[in-house]
């Protein structure tokens, strides 16, 4: 008998594997391909953040912080939050800092689901929300979104009849990873309904919520709506706003009640996140204004600098609203190399184009809804970015 018989990987995460994430960074690192894939910069953040979080090490802020979080932190959140959503939190009992937002997800669930309980989820998704809900023993109910007018949205009636009476939660991301979707007040306005008719709660993932590109499409808090304060839950993270992703600093904010369901999970998941990055995480959220605007700024020019050359060679792209990804459409140029799916046309263009992309049928139930798309990351600097252009147009043109 083998170690592995012997040490079986436990049933809840039988399923999911290697994360597709890990997976293709990888394969782009086996064969030198610009890495387009995986989602973080291949730039730094900002030098205040850093310097605030040396200046912690330097004067010995290296112990132990508080289990919600330092209260220099929690009170930066409350002004960041405030600022764009118009409404005031208690940073004692209504903020709490987590590992990342992953973690915020983590502690959500297994802190306020009790199995059987279901939760509406969109699709795409991040990869993580099924193992969440699968070590807390929830039941996903899945509203697909797909491509239509310029964008990807959902239906109304196959969102209305995910909602049952079981129903403990909707886990909303907007704006979306992958499709770029920023939601709209009707739409939000929609889940409100629903979340009151059914006596559910929100989970709203908003990790993305700066990243923003047209001022037609604004990012709207679902706590700010009527309704919604003390029934959502608003998870973020520093890591996408500041370029800090390896910090992995997010939060959770959400009425009493819901905190301390975080907070009962959190406990014991962490207890608490590195206190230096903490200290330089409230500066950056207090003082860092201008390097999210020039961040946006750059991001903007290219998500348009890729998404023309994508569409050159032949895929179809719709330019996302919000988050810095590309789904592009790759059907014609997968029929032109006799490639079947997503995950055929991501090989290859690894292994002999030389970038690295995501093959998003890993982020639905049934992967056939994903396989005509590809994910294409363009948080990266314009030499990268024009790079991988330089490769697809001679590997694909």
């Amino acid at each position: 008998m083998d170690s592995q018989s012997l040490i079986p990987v436990a049933d809840r995460f039988a399923p999911f594997g290697t994360t597709i994430f890990a997976e293709m960074t990888a394969l782009a690192r086996e064969h030198g391909a610009v890495n387009l894939s995986q989602g973080f910069p291949d730039f730094d953040g900002p030098a205040l953040a850093k310097d605030a979080a040396a200046a912690a090490i330097a004067r010995g802020d290296n112990q132990y912080a508080p289990m919600p979080g330092i209260p220099e932190l929690r009170d930066a959140i409350r002004g960041w939050f405030g600022a764009s959503s118009g409404l005031d939190v208690d940073p004692e009992r209504e903020i709490t800092v987590t590992s990342g937002c992953t973690e915020a997800l983590a502690a959500a669930f297994l802190g306020l689901m009790n199995p059987g309980d279901e939760v509406v989820v969109f699709e795409p998704f991040y990869d993580s929300y099924r193992a969440c809900l699968a070590m807390c023993g929830a039941r996903a109910r899945f509203v697909t979104m797909r491509r239509g007018d310029g964008r990807y949205s959902f239906d109304e009636a196959e969102l209305r009849g995910a909602f049952g009476a079981r129903t403990r939660a909707v886990l909303v991301n907007t704006p979306h990873n992958p499709t770029g979707t920023v939601l709209t007040r009707d739409e939000l306005e929609l889940i409100r309904d629903l979340c009151v008719e059914h006596d559910a709660i929100a989970i709203v993932d908003e990790v993305y919520e700066k990243l923003v590109y047209d001022e037609s499409t604004p990012h709207i808090h679902l706590a700010s709506l009527d309704g919604m304060r003390d029934r959502t839950l608003t998870l973020s993270s520093l890591g996408k706003t500041f370029s800090l992703t390896g910090w992995k600093v997010g939060w959770a904010i959400g009425a009493p009640g819901l905190t301390a369901g975080v907070r009962a999970a959190h406990q014991f998941l962490t207890f608490s996140v590195a206190t230096p990055l903490q200290h330089g995480a409230a500066v950056a959220l207090r003082d860092g204004e201008d390097s999210v605007r020039e961040l946006v700024a750059h991001y903007r020019a290219m998500r348009d600098l890729l998404g023309e050359a994508l569409a050159r060679v032949g895929f179809g792209v719709w330019a996302p609203e919000g988050s810095y990804f590309i789904m592009a459409d790759h059907s014609a140029v997968s029929g032109r190399l006799g490639l079947r799916d997503d995950v055929e046309l991501c090989r290859h263009l690894t292994s002999e184009v030389g970038v690295a992309a995501i093959p998003p049928s890993a982020f639905y139930h049934d992967p056939a809804d994903g396989a005509s798309a590809v994910r294409f990351a363009f948080c990266k600097t314009e030499a990268t970015i024009r790079a991988a252009i330089e490769r697809l147009e001679r590997g694909l043109g």
